[in-house]
């Protein structure tokens, strides 16, 4: 059974050289979502999340909120083990696949076909279970004739059919999703949330962040505010999303 679990979590992003006025003037502007610290060897630091205790059980689709600088990506990222937090513990139990960006894991100058190829081989699979899942992820992206070429050559539309593809079809017991589920149209949106819907009903987790209201409400079982770098709230969706634009 998958599961996450983060205890009193805390991640640190030093800053070196942030020594002169202006420059933590700077600072001050651009990380709005995090605490400007200073430690005894006067070492200015932007505390990103901040001391954070959540548990994350198989079976739900956890949306992740707040503004733009709050801490979202960065958690992500501690989820998917590209961070390690500066204090606390994360524990994961399962498999994860993160699609952090349209371009994450991909190589752009390989076709579709063989990007389909690169992630199995990345994942694990054998040649003979990529070539039995390939056509499945090619119908489900729809994309046609479009797999024979350079993914530099696609639309941010058609990366995310792809990558959610992907995502998706290659085995994988946690899914970590950034800000991506959205670019689709309405028709490939439908698609995603029944695999979604399949997803969970496998026991499988999924955690995605989002700006968009409507992808929270469509996808998500519950919701996590994050504010500050800090847990503002936990919990059912509605109270959640009220608490969360009723703060605005």
């Amino acid at each position: 059974m998958a599961s996450i679990t983060l205890k009193n979590v805390t991640i640190d992003f030093p800053i070196y050289g942030a020594h002169t006025r202006s420059l933590k003037q700077q600072l001050v502007h651009l990380t709005t979502g995090g605490l400007i610290k200073r430690d005894e060897n006067a070492i200015i630091s932007v505390r990103a999340i901040d001391n954070v205790s959540l548990q994350f059980n198989s079976g739900e689709v956890i949306g992740l909120i707040g503004h733009n600088g709050a801490g979202k990506s960065t958690l992500l990222r501690i989820l998917s083990g590209i961070y390690e937090p500066t204090n606390g513990k994360l524990t994961v139990d399962g498999k994860i696949f993160a699609l952090l960006s349209l371009s994450f894991g991909m190589d752009s100058e390989s076709t579709g076909y063989e990007n389909i190829l690169i992630n199995g081989v990345i994942r694990g699979l054998t040649k003979q279970h990529i070539q039995e899942l390939s056509e499945e992820i090619a119908a489900f992206t729809e994309l046609g004739d479009y797999l024979h070429m350079p993914i530099r050559t696609y639309s941010d539309g058609m990366r995310l059919r792809l990558a959610f593809s992907l995502a998706v079809h290659l085995s994988s017991e946690i899914l970590i999703l950034d800000e991506v589920i959205g670019v689709g149209d309405n028709a490939f949106m439908k698609k995603a949330q029944r695999r979604l819907d399949n997803l969970v009903e496998q026991s499988d987790l999924v955690i995605l962040a989002s700006h968009s209201e409507k992808v929270i409400r469509k996808f998500c079982s519950k919701v996590v505010w994050l504010n500050n770098g800090k847990v503002a709230f936990y919990g059912a969706i509605e109270q959640g999303l009220k608490a969360y634009y009723g703060a605005k």
